[in-house]
């Protein structure tokens, strides 16, 4: 029953739901006297798979949940240069990224290929998990501190409130019946979350982690729960293809913002905004029905579309050597190349050049290094070649090398390594 009620809350996309597609789209945000605008539109995701629950690493990076081939799992989006790349590799599918308070990791849920669902961390420099909570089927989830966890916990048919101590290991609940919409109030104490105990109007809750004290802020839009902060008095949410804002103590009741049909979407679900307030991430369900229109409008969209389906197979063919690479598999690994493979020192000192010769020298560096392991810190992909910041252990020492991969055919053709 938890496998099932997971499925329907967080990974609605079945072959029922194929005429929809769910897009994350990045916004300028900006306000004056009261009144909220919206501009720069930009698809993020851009993929014809399934993209959700986006938030902010910080000013430059994004995180969300991507699926490539079937596998979802947590992309990382530079806004600086307009590119993904994935930052873990596990067989479950992840969902809801955030980034962890004052560590170089983000959290989300994954849901394993045995039903086994947990709250996971993960390291940004090399993708490795960690298990956060044990005994609790997290759903959906905030960070209160970097040792507090607010979350909606599966239980029955239901989604409850808990607060969880990481240090303490101690779970405590202390609502029934929420929502999946979890927010830390900007400048306070406090987190929000839907309360569906009334099933005729839901209303957005303020919770106080140390007291557990809960006061009511505001009803929902009616069926609605999905919300963000846009400041600490002003709240976001979508209903349909309408963004509407309550500013509190201000307006009467939820105001329209943009319709955001003209952008093909139908559906506003799961949206947030920076720290600053100056961008907004919004999650948007695609009538499909249209695509061929849009398409022809748009040749631009369906060439970075294509892009990114290249980009995605090139980093795909990396990952799975870089993979093979620390399980010391040869025969996994030399797959990733060409017959006539040739490795090089930067900028042009041959090191070896044929398979059989890599093949050899790789046999004798995995007898020779037990702790072998190796992790890409950034990837970059330009044309045909990626470039990875990549982080060796090896007999007891760490050290950062730069590989430039060339692919033709499919295939690794090139390597040149810079110390």
């Amino acid at each position: 029953m938890k496998y099932t009620f997971f499925l329907a809350a967080i990974t609605f996309f079945t072959l029922s739901y194929s005429q929809s597609n769910t897009e994350v789209y990045l916004f300028d945000i900006s306000t004056v006297n009261n009144k909220i605008s919206i501009t720069n539109n930009i698809n993020i995701s851009n993929s014809k798979e399934y993209d959700n629950q986006p938030s902010f690493l910080d000013d430059r990076y994004i995180v969300f949940s991507s699926t490539r081939n079937g596998q979802t799992d947590i992309a990382k989006y530079d806004t600086r240069y307009n590119g993904k790349i994935w930052i873990n590799f596990t067989e479950g599918g992840e969902y809801s990224p955030l980034k962890i308070t004052n560590k170089n990791a983000v959290s989300a849920v994954r849901l394993d290929k045995d039903g086994k669902q947990r709250l996971y961390s993960y390291n940004l420099s090399n993708g490795e998990s960690t298990e956060l909570i044990e005994d609790l089927v997290v759903a959906y989830y905030t960070w209160y501190d970097e040792n507090t966890i607010v979350s909606a916990v599966i239980e029955g048919d239901d989604l409850n409130l808990y607060i969880t101590d990481l240090k303490e290991r101690k779970s405590r609940q202390y609502a029934t019946k929420v929502g999946r919409s979890f927010h830390k109030i900007p400048n306070s104490n406090l987190v929000s979350f839907i309360s569906k105990k009334n099933n005729k109007q839901w209303q957005i809750k303020s919770l106080d982690p140390i007291t557990g004290e809960t006061k009511v802020i505001a009803n929902t839009l009616s069926g609605v729960e999905d919300i963000s902060w846009l400041n600490n008095s002003t709240l976001l949410s979508g209903k349909g293809s309408v963004l509407y804002k309550l500013t509190l103590k201000r307006d009467n009741n939820w105001k329209i913002v943009a319709n955001l049909s003209s952008n093909g979407i139908t559906k506003i679900t799961r949206l947030t905004t920076n720290a600053t307030g100056s961008k907004l991430l919004l999650v948007g369900d695609i009538d499909q029905t249209t695509s061929s229109q849009a398409e022809e409008e748009n040749k631009t969209t369906e060439t970075d579309t294509e892009n990114s389906e290249v980009i995605s197979i090139l980093e795909t063919l990396i990952q799975k050597q870089l993979d093979a690479y620390n399980a010391r598999d040869v025969n996994a690994f030399m797959s990733a190349y060409t017959e006539d493979i040739k490795l090089y020192n930067y900028p042009n000192e041959l090191l070896s050049e044929g398979q059989d010769q890599m093949r050899k020298d790789y046999v004798s560096w995995f007898k020779r290094t037990p702790d072998l392991k190796a992790a890409s810190k950034k990837r970059i992909i330009i044309g045909n070649k990626v470039i990875d910041h990549e982080q060796i252990t090896a007999n007891g020492k760490v050290f950062n090398t730069v590989a430039i991969y060339e692919i033709e055919n499919g295939l690794i053709s090139k390597v040149t390594f810079m110390q």
